[in-house]
């Protein structure tokens, strides 16, 4: 049921750069993509995470008494006002597999006499794991703005509808007669749930990374705990007790998460694409999609997409739990596996959540047969 004023459903780029994903796709974005989600994981907004975790780590050696207060406070704000290349950047990964080591080369560029107090002692994963933190905090407030939302559409399609009678169906056959408000209380119930799954899962990913080279902190000793008492507060992260560099368990949960809240939008879209078949007729939606080949047609877009979406993250789920195994103290394969992996699964549950609460908006009828 394809929405035409569904604002969410636009493209996450403007440059004009070739794409692939079909969350920033020129044409299949007008389906898949959520401006919001995308802004959230863009470059841009990265990058100002990890620029914000080396502002707060050069004013934590000044706190500590590890550098100079004052060439700490002026090292911090060089950071907190400097623009990368990111030409530099994108060369550096290709050859160092990560951004850091080019961006703090900048930054000790632009610093000049100040360098000694930015980055020293803490290491590329800090950056990029303390970056992480802050875009899962960004990206659960969003969640949980809209499962707010689509609590409220199914509420005020239960409080319109509800009494309305439905044929239960079980294995997809006719059961026994019930109420649309039985069928909309399996859709609410886990989504009610998620949003207090959410609650509980931020301490254990909205945390500060503080390990060093090693994981150790012995770069840092014997300041370490007050670097990162400063930090975390800076940041306002959770302070750990111990260093999470291969420890990724918080963040296969996380993915874990969104692969649910996907998967509940992916039931209801998939009851809904049943419901709206023709000779059942238990729901009616404006807006439907057309067919090039059949005029007649109203096909369930919107429904549809909430499967699709549920069956792509859970297929993604499996990479999530690969990337689990990090070797050692530090794993480049894994670790770039979640960058692949995490950001899509993002968008696509941010995505089912805006198109099941615009799914819920263009329904004009419920229930009202047991055939």
């Amino acid at each position: 049921m394809r929405i035409k004023d569904d604002a969410t459903a636009r493209s996450c780029t403007s440059d004009g750069a070739p794409v692939i994903s079909v969350f920033d796709h020129p044409w299949l974005g007008g389906l898949f993509a959520d401006e919001d989600a995308c802004e959230i994981w863009s470059p841009d907004r990265q990058l100002s995470h990890m620029l914000a975790f080396e502002a707060a780590y050069s004013r934590a050696l000044g706190a500590a008494d590890v550098s100079d207060a004052k060439t700490a406070t002026s090292a911090a704000e060089v950071i907190e006002t400097f623009k990368p290349d990111m030409q530099e950047l994108r060369d550096g990964t290709a050859k160092d597999g990560l951004p850091i080591p080019a961006l703090v080369a900048q930054l000790k560029r632009a610093a000049g006499p100040l360098a000694s107090a930015i980055h020293t002692g803490t290491t590329s994963q800090d950056v990029l794991d303390t970056a992480l933190a802050l875009t899962l905090r960004e990206n659960t407030e969003l969640l949980l703005t809209r499962l707010q939302a689509l609590i409220g559409q199914l509420d005020r399609l239960n409080k319109k509808f509800g009494t309305n009678p439905l044929m239960g169906r079980t294995r997809m056959q006719a059961a026994m007669p019930i109420t649309v408000s039985d069928r909309i209380a399996a859709w609410r119930a886990p989504v009610e749930s998620h949003r207090s799954r959410l609650q509980e899962l931020r301490p254990r990913v909205e945390k500060l990374q503080l390990g060093g080279a090693a994981g150790d902190r012995k770069q840092m000793e014997p300041n370490a705990a007050r670097i990162a008492r400063a930090i975390a507060q800076t940041l306002d992260l959770a302070e750990p007790d111990f260093t999470w560099h291969t420890a990724r368990d918080g963040i296969a949960e996380y993915a874990g998460l969104l692969s649910l809240i996907s998967g509940t939008l992916g039931k209801m879209g998939q009851d809904i694409c049943l419901m709206a078949q023709q000779g059942l007729d238990d729901i009616q939606v404006s807006g439907g999609g057309g067919s090039s080949a059949m005029p007649h047609k109203q096909n369930p877009i919107l429904a549809e997409l909430l499967v699709t979406l549920a069956r792509f993250n859970a297929t993604q789920l499996s990479g999530m739990h690969h990337a689990l195994v990090h070797e050692q103290e530090r794993s480049g394969s894994a670790w770039a596996l979640e960058w692949m992996i995490l950001p899509q699964m993002a968008v696509a549950a941010s995505r089912s959540l805006a198109a099941g609460k615009s799914l819920c908006e263009h329904v004009t009828a419920m229930g009202g047969a047991t055939k």
